[in-house]
């Protein structure tokens, strides 16, 4: 495990910050100890420092992951969220967009929200800014990026995508052969 580069933290911070905005120093500095990030083979895991400095005593060649992945480094040089991150990321996030219960299926799927599919949205909602899926007993489901702002999306078609799935607890089952 090593620690992220100069412009892999910046590039992972942005990407945060798209979905919780400035509360990312409230993921470092939690209650219950300090956080921090690091990288194994271009994934980034969000591990206690106290659990890092037990895992400094195993060869990092038998290393397998330490913490929680928050996501990978493509080979374009993007970051990708994993969807194990949405439970820390969550409680921290700016904007929301929670499903109606017959749509809710449709998101675990991993189709977009629609129009009809929407129970309510954060005021003030930008347009493509990131937001976390909830359903209405304020259970997240995944991460998505809207397609409207909150005010086109009071006067949409039913049938307009309001929002844009990325990942969702649907993977779970979905991507279940790619893991074995």
């Amino acid at each position: 495990m090593r620690q992220l580069s100069e412009d892999h933290t910046r590039i992972l911070l942005e990407k945060l910050a798209k979905y919780i905005g400035g509360n990312t120093t409230h993921l470092l500095e939690r209650p219950d100890g300090a956080y921090c990030f690091r990288e194994l083979r271009n994934r980034v895991y969000y591990v206690s420092e106290s659990i890092l400095k037990q895992a400094s005593n195993v060869n990092p060649d038998k290393l397998i992951s330490v913490g929680v992945c928050f996501g990978k480094f493509t080979k374009s040089g993007k970051f990708r969220l994993h969807i194990t991150s949405l439970h820390y990321i969550a409680p921290y996030a700016q904007y929301k967009i929670w499903v109606k219960p017959s749509a809710e299926q449709q998101v675990l799927y991993g189709h977009n929200v629609l129009k009809s599919g929407l129970g309510k949205i954060t005021e003030s909602t930008p347009q493509y800014q990131g937001v976390i899926v909830y359903n209405m007993n304020d259970v997240p489901l995944g991460f998505g990026v809207t397609a409207k702002s909150t005010a086109d999306c009071k006067n949409a078609d039913p049938l307009t995508v309001i929002c844009f799935n990325q990942s969702d607890i649907g993977e779970y089952v979905r991507c279940e052969d790619e893991l074995l």
